[in-house]
C-alpha cells in the first residue's frame, strides 16, 4: 500500500525537504498555515472526515499532513472531477486507496449522482449512538481548485461556499447543516510547503492547484507535453490534428502552435501563448480523459526519492564527520 504520510511524519525528512531535489513552488499563503493549525483543534469534535481529490492525480492531490493528523478517523476520499479522469486507472486508485481499512472512495463529476451516495455513506461509516445526538459533524477538506465547494453547494442544495475556477477561493473555516443528521465543517483549501516529488509538484501545477504565478508556465506545459506524448499520444494527436506526433515535448509544442497560430514577428513560435493553450485543455478535459499517476509509478518515485533522501544524509554526515576531524 502506498503510504501517503511517510514523506511528511518523519521529522528527518522535513529538514532534508530543503536539500531533497523538489519542484521550487514558493506559494504558501498565510491562510494556509492558519489552516493546518486549524486541523489539530476541529478533529476531535468531528466523526468523519471528507477529502476532495482530484481523480486526475489521486495521491497528488492528497494532502500529507492531514493524512497525519487523522490517523484512524474514518474518511470519505472523494474523487472529483472523475468525467475528465482515465476510468481504468481511477479504478486501480480506488482499491488502492482502499487497503487502508479506514478509508472509502467515490467518484463523482458535475452531474451530481455522487452526493445522495456521500450522505449515505457518512452515516454507515459511523454507527448509531444512544446518549448523543444523531447528527453527524464531517470535516471535508481538500487542495486548492479540487471543487470541493462545488461539492458542498450540491449537498446543501443552496449556494452557501463560494466557487471558482482557481487556487485558494475557500479562506475561512465555516460550518454548514446539509440535514438534520449532517453537518459539514468546510476549510480552506491548503497545499504543504515542502513538495518534495518534483512530478506530483508539476502535476499539481498542470491541474490547477497552485497559481501559475509559482511556477513558470512553460516549464508546466513541457511537462504535460512529455507526459501526454508518453502516455496518451492518441489523445494528443486527435486533439490537435496532428498528422503524426514529434519525438519530443518541444517539437510537440512548436507544431501545435503553428496550428493554432501562435506565431510572432519573424516565424518564431509564441511558447507562452502555445503553453497557455496546452495547460487549459488539459483542466478543461480536453484530452478526453486523462490520468496523470499509477499507483505503480508513484511506488517508483517514492522509491526514488527515499534513495535521495539516504544519499543526501549520507553526504551531510560525511561532511560533519570531516570538520570534526579538523
Amino acid at each position: 500500500m502506498i503510504k501517503q504520510t511517510e514523506i511528511w511524519e518523519n521529522d528527518d525528512n522535513q529538514q532534508l525537504a530543503t536539500t531533497v531535489e523538489k519542484i521550487m513552488i514558493q506559494w504558501y499563503p498565510g491562510h494556509m498555515h492558519k489552516a493546518n493549525k486549524e486541523f489539530k483543534k476541529i478533529l476531535p469534535q468531528v466523526d468523519i472526515v471528507i477529502e476532495v481529490l482530484d481523480a486526475r492525480i489521486p495521491f497528488s492531490s492528497q494532502n500529507p499532513m492531514l493524512a497525519s493528523i487523522r490517523k484512524y478517523k474514518p474518511t470519505i476520499k472523494i474523487l472529483n472531477k472523475s468525467d475528465l479522469s482515465d476510468e481504468r486507472l481511477l479504478s486501480l486508485w480506488q482499491a488502492e486507496l482502499e487497503k487502508d481499512s479506514t478509508v472509502k472512495t467515490l467518484t463523482c463529476n458535475n452531474l451530481g449522482s455522487a452526493y445522495d451516495k456521500i450522505r449515505g455513506l457518512c452515516r454507515s461509516l459511523i454507527p448509531e449512538r444512544n446518549n448523543r445526538s444523531s447528527m453527524v459533524y464531517a470535516m471535508i477538506a481538500g487542495i486548492p481548485n479540487v471543487g470541493k465547494s462545488t461539492i458542498i453547494n450540491a449537498l446543501a442544495g443552496r449556494a452557501i461556499a463560494k466557487t471558482g475556477n482557481e487556487a485558494a477561493v475557500t479562506k475561512m473555516q465555516q460550518r454548514i447543516e446539509i440535514s438534520p443528521h449532517l453537518t459539514l465543517i468546510d476549510t480552506p483549501g491548503v497545499l504543504w510547503p515542502n513538495i518534495e516529488n518534483k512530478n506530483s509538484g508539476y502535476r499539481l501545477a498542470a491541474t490547477g492547484a497552485i497559481k501559475d504565478t509559482a511556477i513558470d508556465l512553460q516549464d508546466i506545459a513541457c511537462f504535460v507535453a512529455d507526459f501526454m506524448l508518453e502516455n496518451y499520444p492518441i489523445n494528443i494527436q486527435s486533439r490537435y490534428a496532428l498528422d503524426k506526433l514529434p519525438k519530443t515535448e518541444i517539437e510537440l509544442l512548436e507544431v501545435i502552435a503553428r496550428k493554432r497560430g501562435c506565431i510572432v514577428s519573424g516565424g518564431l513560435v509564441d511558447f507562452e501563448k502555445v503553453s497557455r493553450i496546452v495547460v487549459s485543455d488539459l483542466r478543461s478535459g480536453g484530452f478526453d480523459g486523462v490520468c496523470m499517476e499509477t499507483p505503480e509509478q508513484i511506488l517508483k518515485e517514492l522509491s526514488e526519492l527515499e534513495s535521495l533522501r539516504v544519499l543526501k544524509l549520507e553526504k551531510t554526515q560525511a561532511k560533519k564527520s570531516k570538520r570534526k576531524r579538523k
